[in-house]
């Protein structure tokens, strides 16, 4: 990593810790996954801004303090299995790598599958298993999961994806209306229900069923 690349991690994890983030293994995680290697290279430079950034197959990688809020949000333990909805580069899928024992990230878009598996092998991360699907019809072969994390919102609580959470399991999703705010909630299954919890408004883009075959 080069000065320029250090300076702003550390620049960043000081953010994350004046906003209360503080989580070893979390920030540990941060340190290990070098962003640089996951954002579009003419954004090289700005691997730690603060906004989104546009990626292949019109898709947008998440503000990285975004992800932190996600990841702090989601308390992610090492015996966690852990599902995301959504690889995009493969960036999330990395850190959470780090930090669980398990991570199964569906993408609907062959060449960020492509792209994100590349990565994740150059990092020699070889518990994140990256999966071409379709996640509206998918969610049964997905297996339980501890953690279920969506880089993609819905108009209502999924509960097809509840139902792959172990028991005291967490979801972290967006729900709303496309092209509105959304609300980012917190979804903890309690036996046969679930606690819902708001965390904070965003933006993003909602789900969409089926594989892409183009692209």
């Amino acid at each position: 990593m080069d000065s320029d690349n250090r300076e702003a991690l550390a620049e960043f994890l000081l953010r994350l810790r004046s906003n209360g983030i503080t989580d070893h293994r979390l920030l540990t995680a941060f340190e290990d996954v070098p962003r640089r290697n996951f954002v579009p290279v003419i954004h090289v430079t700005e691997a730690y801004a603060r906004g989104q950034m546009p990626i292949e197959c019109g898709q947008s990688m998440t503000a990285v303090s975004m992800v932190a809020k996600i990841l702090a949000a989601l308390k992610v333990d090492a015996s966690h299995r852990v599902l995301e909805l959504g690889t995009g580069t493969g960036y999330q899928a990395a850190l959470l790598g780090r930090l669980a024992t398990k991570v199964v990230s569906v993408e609907r878009f062959r060449t960020l599958q492509d792209k994100a598996r590349d990565r994740l092998t150059q990092l020699r991360i070889d518990n994140v298993y990256v999966k071409l699907i379709d996640g509206s019809v998918a969610t049964a072969e997905l297996g339980l999961s501890d953690r279920i994390v969506s880089n993609f919102s819905f108009p209502e609580v999924p509960k097809p994806f509840i139902e792959n959470l172990a028991s005291n399991g967490v979801m972290i999703v967006p729900i709303g209306l496309p092209g509105e705010v959304q609300m980012m909630k917190r979804l903890t299954k309690v036996g046969s229900r679930f606690q819902s919890e708001d965390l904070f408004p965003v933006r993003t883009q909602p789900f969409i069923s089926g594989i892409s075959k183009a692209i």
